[in-house]
């Protein structure tokens, strides 16, 4: 083959990456409100498909951003919820509240969590999805709250119609505070009660860990302990290590590109999605 023919074979997969991305960055999200407290409203950021289809029923994955339950925003995910809405789900990104902004504990960011799953499943129509088919991703703190929409069954709003589940259907996690420990917490009393690693049971959603060898916050240990209990308990876990990794690695460089690619691989892998991933 000739280096004519190989320089235009380049430029054109450099204007076909370029068109994909820019594609990518003018998915814009839809502010939808889910939950009205005495703290003020909490709203949803929904990235839909450039080509929705109100008659299609989509899958969806929902991201909790971090912040230690004190800090951060829904825009912590908006790359992770332009790619996959690009790949052909509804994606959205949670508010909920914060000690920060709010005044609030985990306790009510755990209630918001399952609030916002609940009203996604309860209006499947409305969000053109499928309702067997939402998966809920997170980083540290927000790891966390997935984990406990995906195991525990505490911290549901009685004001809520609790016949319709908050239980996500797959589970996708990142360097996830899993473990809340021994320790006294102000503000709960058993600690065990919010902490995923100790709830696991049969029935637990398929998982995947993303995680860093050199995190401090949360040791690789307990992660391969809690690939140890769903696995106990029939429940698949898949565990990625990166190498060196600290905390909070998973949105910068290259280890942000491929999270995505192993978070899209795993959805394809439970029907979430087709085709090959377009990140990589």
């Amino acid at each position: 083959m000739s280096r004519f023919i190989i320089s235009i074979l380049l430029i054109f997969g450099l204007l076909q990456l370029n068109y994909s991305q820019n594609k990518i960055q003018q998915i814009k999200p839809e502010k939808i409100l889910y939950k009205s407290t005495n703290e003020g409203e909490l709203n949803l950021f929904v990235y839909k498909p450039s080509e929705f289809d109100i008659k299609k029923k989509y899958s969806c994955i929902v991201f909790f951003h971090g912040g230690g339950w004190n800090s951060g925003t829904p825009e912590q995910f908006q790359r992770q919820s332009r790619y996959f809405a690009s790949r052909g789900m509804l994606a959205v990104s949670v508010e909920y509240r914060i000690r920060n902004e709010h005044g609030t504990s985990p306790i009510q960011a755990m209630e918001d969590a399952k609030s916002a799953i609940r009203f996604i499943r309860s209006n499947a129509k409305l969000f053109s999805i499928n309702p067997n088919r939402i998966a809920t991703a997170g980083g540290s703190a927000g790891g966390h709250l997935a984990a406990v929409a995906g195991n525990i069954d505490l911290f549901d709003n009685s004001d809520e119609d609790l016949t319709i589940s908050s239980k996500p259907n797959l589970l996708i996690l990142y360097n996830p505070v899993i473990d809340f420990g021994a320790r006294k917490w102000l503000w709960i009393n058993n600690p065990s009660d919010a902490s995923p690693i100790h709830n696991i049971s049969k029935g637990s959603p398929p998982t995947i860990i993303l995680t860093g060898t050199n995190d401090k916050i949360v040791p690789v240990e307990s992660i391969m302990n809690y690939k140890k209990i769903m696995e106990s308990v029939g429940s698949r876990c898949d565990v990625i290590l990166y190498e060196g990794a600290e905390h909070a690695f998973f949105n910068t460089g290259d280890d942000f590109i491929d999270t995505v690619f192993q978070t899209d691989i795993f959805l394809k892998s439970n029907g979430y999605l087709s085709g090959p991933p377009t990140i990589k």
